[in-house]
């Protein structure tokens, strides 16, 4: 795969609901197979880069975790021409040395999420897409380096464990997680890097620290009085990152050496002649690189 013009997709999470910065900001309204995904796409240019946002929660929040259809919306990205998929989520802390206002590259996952659909892929079309390293380096290293430039509190790498909430951790559960070694806490994860995976677009998330869960002796329980304080600090420094990020980036993207963009080349196991028909034609945007060469 050469070098091609890249359109830098944001997935906005709590707080994180638009990117005003947008040059010639255009709705999207996409249908996908799989419903509807939790807003329009917002398509624009910014530091010449094309963007393509979406806000996880719907305008307003309207949506908890659970609710969010995540296969629509990495569909419809897929389906925007998005070749890269940024998320911007607000998480608890693990970790001492992640204070709220801290933002997290993270570059593992731990999926305890239990009601929601997680593949594009079932009965008559099986594929199994490798999750050992699931966040694209490249932009891993870019949010890490547009943190430092700004002077936004910063830490790279760490364990993002997901949960269905939406209530918070009870004081058992929360240190249990940290038994475990995980760094950060949220709700929206999963299954939303395992899908991009499957659609074969390279993806990393930022974590923006907005408490200590219920864990920390002196801080308290977490509470969304206390979340929104800190998010109003976490949001305005999520758009100095967004302009940093792509500018750091720029219009021009290489192949992410995670291999997304060819991850189901290994992953599909159903023969060509076994394949649903009907399953196929929803996978049009997901698999279609795949589809193509491969009937």
């Amino acid at each position: 795969m050469t070098d091609h013009q890249r359109v830098l997709g944001f997935i906005g999470g709590s707080g994180v609901y638009a990117v005003d910065a947008l040059e010639g900001a255009e709705r999207l309204d996409i249908e996908t197979p799989w419903g509807a995904p939790s807003d329009a796409l917002m398509r624009g240019r910014m530091n010449s880069v094309e963007v393509v946002f979406l806000a996880r929660h719907g305008a307003g929040h309207r949506l908890p975790p659970s609710h969010v259809n995540y296969r629509a919306n990495i569909d419809a990205l897929k389906r925007a021409g998005v070749t890269d998929v940024i998320s911007i989520s607000a998480c608890g802390s693990f970790r001492e040395e992640l204070s709220p206002g801290t933002f997290v590259t993270v570059d593992q996952f731990i999926d305890r999420t239990s009601q929601r659909e997680k593949s594009f892929f079932g009965p008559g079309f099986v594929a199994h897409v490798s999750m050992a390293h699931p966040v694209c380096a490249a932009l891993g290293d870019a949010l890490d380096a547009s943190c430092a430039a700004l002077g936004i509190p910063h830490h790279r790498g760490g364990t993002y464990i997901a949960i269905d909430g939406p209530q918070f951790s009870s004081l058992a559960e929360s240190n249990l997680y940290r038994s475990w070694g995980c760094d950060v806490i949220g709700m929206t994860g999963m299954p939303e890097a395992k899908l991009a995976r499957e659609a074969e677009l390279p993806y990393a998330t930022l974590a923006m620290v907005t408490d200590y869960d219920c864990w920390h002796e002196t801080e308290g329980p977490v509470e969304v009085g206390k979340i929104l304080e800190t998010l109003k600090a976490n949001t305005a420094n999520a758009a100095r990152l967004v302009d940093a990020v792509t500018k750091r980036l720029g219009p021009v993207r290489a192949p992410s050496p995670s291999g997304a963009e060819t991850a189901l080349d290994m992953a599909v196991i159903t023969a060509p002649e076994a394949r649903d028909p009907a399953l196929l034609e929803k996978l049009d945007a997901v698999a279609g690189r795949f589809l193509a060469k491969t009937r």
